[in-house]
């Protein structure tokens, strides 16, 4: 990567916890005459005004070299949404708890800051899972969770790849998850560990009542169908977000849809380095 010129600056939705490094960064980006670019909510959250290479109030542009992102892994999901499809890289600085996404935590901000700005990383492509409800298509580059609501009856999901029923559990939902989001959700519910890099899917149950529902790792080009035999609408997130609703008797589709992201990932950092560095050991 070379240099950037234009930077879309996304943060913590708690201002205080990155005030310091916004301090770091405007100082380190008016020094190299990159062009800042705030949306409405950055500048409204932390009280910008517009000076020399600072944009404020700026829409999400995609002409810009490099989304940096000041945050945990949802903020970083937020700003891969943004610039799904396009050539735009996101570099993230973790202030979350995990940053499973980050590129450089929190130990090493002011080479972070110097690294974004340089363009010295390197990219990496991520898949997304796309579905279509009655509000709209989303993209998740973690995961659809497609669950019961609170207080509400036990669900039964059946899912289908390519026409052929696989499965049909009661319990609280299923989450497909792709490479990415394969350490969140799904790991919670049993399901496998993917690497980055990996092409397909894990389809894996949320608290299933029975002692034979299996996660399945699904290839890229099979077609996902998820069946709601529920009495209920059931709730579908995507990414941590409430997108809409399975209504009782309906069906949902996803697709498995590569290179739809981009993130920053510094020279000689693997996915296991990573692996080791938020979770530990595997085993002991």
């Amino acid at each position: 990567m070379t240099a950037a010129r234009q930077v879309t600056v996304l943060t913590h939705s708690t201002p205080t916890h990155t005030a310091k490094t916004l301090e770091q960064l405007l100082a380190e980006a008016r020094r190299l005459g990159v062009i800042l670019r705030f949306d409405e909510q950055e500048t409204t959250k932390h009280g910008l005004q517009a000076s020399e290479g600072v944009l404020v109030d700026a829409p999400i542009s995609h002409d810009v070299d490099v989304c940096l992102v000041l945050g945990g892994d949802g903020t970083i999901l937020r700003a891969l949404r943004h610039y799904a499809g396009t050539p735009v890289p996101v570099f993230a600085i973790n202030f979350g708890e995990v940053g499973f996404l980050a590129t450089v935590g929190e130990d090493h901000i002011e080479e972070g800051i110097r690294q974004v700005l340089s363009g010295e990383f390197e990219l990496l492509k991520l898949p997304a899972i796309v579905v279509a409800t009655e509000q709209g298509t989303s993209r998740a580059f973690n995961d659809v969770a497609v669950h019961r609501r609170a207080g509400e009856r036990v669900a039964r999901v059946a899912y289908a790849l390519d026409g052929e029923e696989l499965g049909s559990v009661r319990g609280d939902g299923l989450v497909v998850a792709t490479p990415a989001g394969s350490t969140g959700y799904n790991l919670a519910n049993g399901g496998p560990v993917m690497a980055w890099g990996v092409g397909g899917f894990v389809v894996s149950f949320i608290a299933p009542h029975s002692l034979t529902a299996r996660a399945l790792v699904a290839a890229p080009s099979d077609t996902l169908a998820i069946h709601n035999r529920s009495r209920n609408a059931l709730d579908v997130a995507v990414d941590g977000r409430l997108v809409g609703e399975l209504a009782a008797g309906a069906t949902l589709d996803a697709r498995f849809e590569d290179n739809m992201g981009t993130i920053a990932q510094l020279s000689g950092y693997s996915f296991y380095g990573r692996l080791r560095e938020k979770f530990g050991l595997l085993a002991h």
